[in-house]
């Protein structure tokens, strides 16, 4: 007979300890510590024929095959997921609520049509529920099976009478185990519901994609080690009450993680966007000062967007910076430079940076119009309409070498701009002629020269 014992495990970091604690010696967090039994089997010896049948074999003698791809519908998805969906794979969605996780998932699983059925199981929304949202959405596909469950046993019985070809876990946070006695959305619980789901997908070669709480400070909820048990982790960011959204992959062992994907949230549901950056700077009216259009390269997509900057006296003393969009400390450090390198005194200040479109973007190519666009609103002269400015500044004022400089150049040539700042170092090395005036700058104090606010 199998034997059980009882551990306490950490909900914030899997740390396991055999007496409950009121705090955990690993993360100091409060009141964290859940009950899990585990059951230990007397026999884990391994029959020989299973030994014999999982001997090692040479790498060079296995055959490396194609992996078959399924189109979601949507470009932008399948751009990000390496081509679409692989058979089997284990795809976990994270994202703030009402961001617009499961509006995503239920147009996915209107486009993913034929060849066998869709089951979308909820643990959070009634059947009632998910029809609305899919009669507002205009889906209507009798291939989508609809399940309210959060018991893990029906729900692997479910899917191995159905045999679908994918399905949806809407959350994983609410799901549960009775072989556990922790409450559901523990860390128990989590990596022995997800456990489970891969056993069982993994076997019949189900897609399935998993919907997963993200903490406050936008991590998922859960174990860590949930984001190493699947085979890939998107997360879908954006400002709540902008339309915009970034659907960015974390993991994936399909493809590359640097590419992202741009939707708009609308009535009818989300939108790809095609074109970012038309959209991202169309709505730019007249020349203010402290505002700049920049190139950000987003995977291998080059997004051209508009930053904008504020600076006013302080009131208080000690100025205040404010940052929506980049990195504060990133924008801190540049005012240190600016201040250093440039003579401005921006020590009584406040200074404000926002990125237009509710974008959240980290990237070093920025730091010339970060700094370019504080300097215009500080000295109140505005920077002309027509340019672009690209470059990573180091902390001596020099101007650094970008990636993908020419990715960049084209897509400013082909949304009709006639002016680029970029590094010098990087116009030594253009091969291609363009029809921008490219101007290549060493230091920032040549930059602000060249954007004619010297």
């Amino acid at each position: 007979m199998a034997k059980s014992k009882t551990i306490f495990v950490c909900n914030e970091c899997g740390n396991e300890s055999s007496k409950w604690l009121g705090r955990c010696p690993a993360c100091n967090s409060w009141n964290s510590f859940y009950e899990q039994k585990i059951v230990e089997s007397k026999n884990n010896a391994l029959k020989s024929k299973d030994i014999k049948s999982n001997m090692p074999k040479k790498l060079s003698e296995y055959e490396a095959k194609q992996t078959l791809k399924t189109s979601t519908g949507f470009g932008e998805l399948d751009r990000v997921l390496g081509g679409g969906l692989v058979k089997g794979s284990l795809i976990l969605l994270g994202g703030e609520p009402g961001i617009g996780k499961s509006t995503l998932i239920l147009q996915i699983c209107d486009k993913v049509k034929g060849d066998g059925k869709v089951l979308y199981i909820s643990g959070e929304e009634s059947a009632e529920q998910i029809k609305l949202r899919a009669d507002r959405l205009n889906i209507n596909n009798e291939d989508i099976l609809f399940l309210g469950e959060t018991d893990i046993d029906i729900i692997n019985q479910s899917i191995e009478q159905i045999n679908p070809k994918l399905v949806i876990i809407d959350s994983i946070q609410t799901m549960y185990s009775d072989e556990i006695s922790a409450v559901p959305g523990s860390v128990s619980q989590v990596r022995e519901i997800t456990s489970q789901i891969m056993r069982v997908c993994k076997s019949k070669a189900i897609t399935t994609i998993i919907i997963g709480h993200v903490t406050k400070e936008g991590n998922i909820a859960g174990p860590r080690v949930l984001e190493h048990m699947v085979d890939t982790v998107l997360y879908l960011e954006g400002e709540r009450y902008f339309s915009y959204r970034i659907l960015r992959g974390v993991k994936n062992r399909f493809g590359s993680t640097n590419e992202i994907g741009m939707f708009e949230m609308r009535e009818e549901g989300m939108c790809e966007i095609l074109n970012p950056s038309d959209i991202l700077i169309s709505e730019k009216e007249g020349n203010p000062s402290g505002s700049c259009i920049v190139s950000s390269m987003e995977g291998t997509r080059p997004i051209l967007v508009e930053l904008q900057a504020l600076t006013s006296q302080t009131i208080y003393g000690y100025p205040k910076r404010t940052a929506n969009g980049i990195d504060y400390n990133r924008l801190a450090l540049l005012i240190a430079v600016l201040e250093k390198k440039a003579n401005l005194m921006l020590g009584s200040q406040d200074v404000y940076l926002n990125v237009v479109g509710g974008l959240k973007l980290n990237e070093p190519a920025l730091d010339l119009g970060i700094m370019l666009a504080t300097v215009s609103s500080f000295k109140n002269i505005p920077i002309e309409k027509d340019i672009v400015i690209m470059g990573e500044v180091g902390l001596t004022g020099e101007i650094r070498r970008i990636n993908f400089i020419e990715k960049r150049l084209k897509e400013s040539e082909k949304l009709g701009f006639k002016k680029c700042i970029i590094p010098e170092n990087n116009r030594k090395d253009l091969k291609d002629n363009y029809k921008l005036d490219i101007i290549g700058v060493r230091n920032i104090n040549e930059a602000i020269t060249q954007a004619g606010m010297k």
